[in-house]
């Protein structure tokens, strides 16, 4: 069976070429890479389809332009759930926040977990380079959406995680209401309340070594609201 990496993009030609590389030269021949590009003025998809000329298992989703991360993601859910030989799939950021280093013992743990998070908020795991106001809104948001929800996950917003496709199957792409980063927190919130077994491996999430920073104003707001609008709709 597969795995399919799936790397949202935009703008991020400083760091595309040596994360595809860096990640081929670690996983197995059954992962495969996905990259979603949100139409980059900086050249990221050009970029992209280069590489597949060395990496026959690298593939492009082409996307017109930025539509929020969690479109990006549920398009790309769309085409990978069309393979059946898929068993799993991986999210994961192209800035290298999300080392590919942990990626062998995420995959270790497929077989026995349906959600397999790379966890900042668990023993040995951490955050390196950020500001202090970062590592506030970040560990605060985090146990702002805990709490209210009373999801049992010491990461539900990070963005490093395994899926397994059986159980992705079963949550109706319809049902989001965050388009942005709330939608990592948002699909956890689904796949816990779908009875998935969750297991949190400790990462070392390092502040992007290349590109801009996509947070925003709005984006906090999505965050503040996303948990009571999700259990408004229990």
């Amino acid at each position: 069976m597969k795995s399919v990496i799936i790397i949202p993009t935009y703008n991020e030609r400083e760091n595309i070429s040596q994360l595809v590389t860096e990640i081929f030269d670690t996983v197995p021949t059954s992962v495969y890479v996905m990259v979603v590009d949100d139409n980059s003025p900086d050249g990221t998809g050009d970029i992209v389809e280069s590489l597949k000329k060395m990496f026959p298992r690298l593939s492009l989703l082409h996307r017109r332009g930025k539509e929020g991360l969690g479109k990006a993601y549920l398009d790309a859910f769309g085409k990978v759930l069309e393979d059946k030989e898929v068993d799993s799939l991986i999210m994961m950021d192209a800035d290298f926040s999300h080392h590919p280093r942990y990626l062998k013992e995420i995959l270790s743990k497929k077989d026995d977990y349906d959600v397999v998070v790379g966890s900042r908020y668990v023993p040995q795991g951490t955050v390196e380079g950020w500001e202090l106001w970062r590592r506030v809104l970040s560990f605060g948001g985090n146990l702002y959406c805990r709490i209210i929800t009373r999801i049992s996950i010491n990461d539900c917003t990070g963005g490093f995680n395994l899926i397994r496709t059986d159980i992705l199957r079963k949550i109706d792409p319809s049902s989001f209401d965050a388009s942005g980063y709330a939608f990592i927190f948002e699909l956890k919130y689904l796949l816990f309340n779908e009875g998935a077994r969750f297991v949190e491996v400790p990462i070392i999430f390092k502040n992007r070594t290349g590109g801009e920073s996509k947070i925003s104003n709005h984006i906090i707001k999505e965050g503040i609201l996303a948990p009571w609008k999700m259990i408004m709709k229990k």
